[in-house]
């Protein structure tokens, strides 16, 4: 999905909480891979696989100018004959440590044997962001997460394929919203500095 589609598609849903919400997980998934310099994992379930959103945030890096949102995809049959990006296995979910970050895309159940190589993940220190249909006991986990509930009701027809690509486009973004409690904090700051640096008040 191109730039103008994406705008299209924000403009569809002007109104609704996606907009936002895509932005704020995009700007959760960016700021916790960059400081790190990388280490971005995408794992999708035994049954679906995320090629799409792998392929759109290689794409991203690339044209964002920041080669630390490029994934690592880990495949649930990944076999040693495969080349060498379609390669990596779920032991890699187990070798995440500190400073790496862990994106599971779940349409549906996660199941036990990926939320237990999650949950090794979390304790060992990576950050773990799921983008699912809403399953529990995957958001139990997560530091951030983003439900696309599956069923009639959505907006504009909108599903997690959809909300992928409003994720990748937002996450290669170079300025991102600042969430408005950090906003209300840096003000506040300013404002300080700006009384502290202030020249004394002129005595008559």
């Amino acid at each position: 999905m191109d730039a103008v589609r994406v705008a299209l598609l924000r403009e569809v849903l002007a109104g609704t909480e996606w907009p936002g919400a895509t932005r704020r997980f995009a700007g959760a998934l960016r700021s916790s891979v960059l400081p790190h310099g990388g280490g971005l994992l995408l794992v999708g379930t035994a049954e679906y696989e995320p090629w799409h959103l792998a392929a759109h945030l290689v794409d991203e890096a690339a044209w964002s100018g920041t080669p630390e949102l490029t994934p690592t995809l880990v495949r649930h049959g990944a076999r040693p004959g495969d080349p060498a990006h379609l390669a990596v296995g779920l032991g890699r979910i187990e070798a995440a440590r500190r400073g790496e970050t862990l994106l599971v895309v779940a349409p549906g159940v996660a199941g036990a044997p990926l939320l237990e190589r999650v949950y090794d993940a979390r304790r060992a220190g990576a950050t773990v962001l799921a983008l699912d249909s809403g399953d529990r006991e995957l958001h139990a986990m997560a530091h951030e997460a983003l439900a696309v509930p599956a069923g009639p009701g959505l907006d504009a027809g909108l599903d997690l394929d959809t909300v992928q690509h409003l994720v990748s486009a937002a996450t290669g973004e170079n300025s991102l919203p600042v969430p408005r409690g950090r906003r209300r904090f840096t003000d506040r700051l300013s404002r300080l500095a700006d009384r502290l640096t202030a020249p004394p008040p002129a005595r008559w």
